[in-house]
């Protein structure tokens, strides 16, 4: 019955780190982003320009600038260009689809979990 009660804490716990909020990343996610990059030291790749912001030759230039060095550590291809691509991943469904499948996980979960333990005590 212990290791029971212990499975069921990880996976609630599981559970809680994948649940996405409204319309932001899960807490599982947040620590992958911040796992690949931890210094904040690698590039992120800017936003095309907004209408009328091309006038700017500072800001073109800055905005170059990014998108030189972003280009130049993802041409390093391997492990560099794998943290590029996770330092900024969302989650990879709708966060309604996300949170019906984890509940439906949870569920299905419980329920042989209810099985299994109801049978060790019969």
């Amino acid at each position: 019955m212990r290791s029971a009660s212990n499975l069921v804490v990880a996976f609630i716990v599981l559970l809680v780190c994948l649940w996405p909020p409204g319309n932001d990343r899960s807490l599982a996610l947040r620590l992958v982003n911040w796992a690949v990059d931890p210094r904040n030291e690698l590039p992120v790749l800017p936003p095309p320009f907004a209408l009328g912001a091309g006038d700017d030759p500072d800001a073109v230039a800055e905005h170059d600038a990014q998108v030189l060095a972003y280009d130049a550590r993802y041409a390093q291809g391997g492990w560099t260009r794998r943290r590029l691509q996770l330092k900024v991943a969302r989650d990879p469904f709708d966060a309604a689809a996300e949170r019906q499948a984890l509940l439906a996980l949870g569920i299905v979960a419980a329920f042989l979990l209810w099985r299994t333990t109801r049978e060790r005590r019969n």
